[in-house]
């Protein structure tokens, strides 16, 4: 029986293929044929993320990491835990850019659905679920994107039912979104009445997070994605495919990859383990601010080391350019950072604000 049907109705559904957006998405990604198990070239093959734009953001967490470090009291095993680490790049960037005394104390975990790829770095533990009980930080880089949602459109009538799909990527609605989810869309992505409006419910995404944080003992969650809050919803949502590095409208056929953007400002609620009476302990920032906040700034070398120094200015230029992808507006500088710290952890402390018109 497909989620958000019933009876009858709902198993003649299912007969004929349809089905929820999030069950449909579940199998493409992460069944046996799925995007995500399948597929040898691995994500990169099709998307380009932050980390596999330039090595500058893996020695930015790792500065992360180190800070966190000195926030713990230099723990005797610190943690590093790469949520949906595709063939493990972020991870490894991370461990050779750590300082040797801090590295002789990390434990590396890769947590990812796929196989673990040949010749990774034997330090590097590959997980299907994060360890429980850890001290450290755990990142996410676009991992909640691809944590599967169903999806909601208003109808004629101005009620949210929840959207069908086949595996060719047809749609139509069905029954009325009830329950927790109706009561998500309620509290975090209210949709007026106006037919063709949609929402992708983001409750899974919530547990999936609530749970990640959950493994950590002490120290400091990080979800970084494309995101969105409460003031901002996009109005018909932001479901869609990537393949081989392109845009493709989303078929749950295992072709694509098929992603939408978080509602982090709701994650961040779910993961926070503050009393309710008291303030949100979690913190978002655009990635601009938080990379400039790690050094990363993208200011170009000055001059004057052309001249002095050809070969250093070359690269240092090389370096200002990637720094600027990762930090640039309308890009990659766009992502939201959500920093969710556990036990007695500042998260404003370890991301130094930085001024608005610095952060461009």
């Amino acid at each position: 029986m497909t989620a958000g049907t019933s009876g009858v109705g709902g198993a003649r559904e299912a007969h004929e293929g349809w089905r929820g957006w999030r069950e449909a998405t579940e199998e493409a990604l992460y069944g046996p044929s799925g995007f995500y198990r399948a597929r040898p070239e691995g994500p990169a093959g099709h998307f380009r993320t932050s980390v596999h734009a330039s090595p500058l953001f893996a020695g930015a967490v790792a500065r992360l990491l180190c800070r966190l470090d000195e926030a713990l009291g230099r723990p005797a095993s610190l943690a590093f835990v790469d949520m949906a680490a595709g063939r493990g790049e972020l991870v490894t960037g991370v461990l050779a850019a750590l300082p040797a005394d801090v590295a002789a104390r990390t434990r590396a975990y890769a947590v990812e659905v796929a196989g673990r790829p040949a010749g990774l770095d034997h330090r590097i533990e590959w997980l299907a679920e994060p360890p429980a009980g850890v001290t450290g930080l755990l990142f996410a880089n676009e991992w909640l994107d691809n944590v599967p949602v169903d999806v909601a459109e208003v109808d004629a009538a101005g009620l949210a039912r929840r959207v069908l799909v086949r595996d060719d990527g047809t749609e139509r609605l069905g029954e009325p979104v009830s329950g927790a989810e109706a009561e998500w869309l309620a509290r975090w992505w209210p949709l007026g009445g106006e037919e063709g409006l949609r929402a992708e419910i983001g409750l899974p995404r919530d547990t999936a997070w609530a749970s990640a944080v959950a493994t950590l003992d002490a120290g400091l969650a990080v979800a970084a994605d494309y995101a969105h809050t409460l003031g901002a919803r996009p109005p018909f949502g932001t479901l869609t495919g990537f393949r081989e590095g392109r845009e493709t409208p989303p078929v749950p056929d295992g072709s694509c990859d098929i992603t939408a953007h978080v509602a982090l400002d709701a994650c961040a609620s779910a993961g926070s383990r503050a009393p309710v009476h008291t303030p949100p302990d979690a913190l978002l920032r655009p990635q601009r601010a938080a990379l400039h906040a790690l050094g990363l700034t993208g200011a170009r070398p000055p001059l004057t080391l052309a001249s002095t120094d050809p070969a250093a200015y070359v690269r240092a230029l090389a370096s200002a350019s990637e720094a600027a992808e990762l930090t640039a507006a309308g890009g990659l500088g766009d992502f939201l950072w959500l920093l969710q710290p556990v036990g007695a952890v500042d998260a404003g402390a370890l991301l130094v604000d930085v001024p608005d018109h610095e952060e461009q």
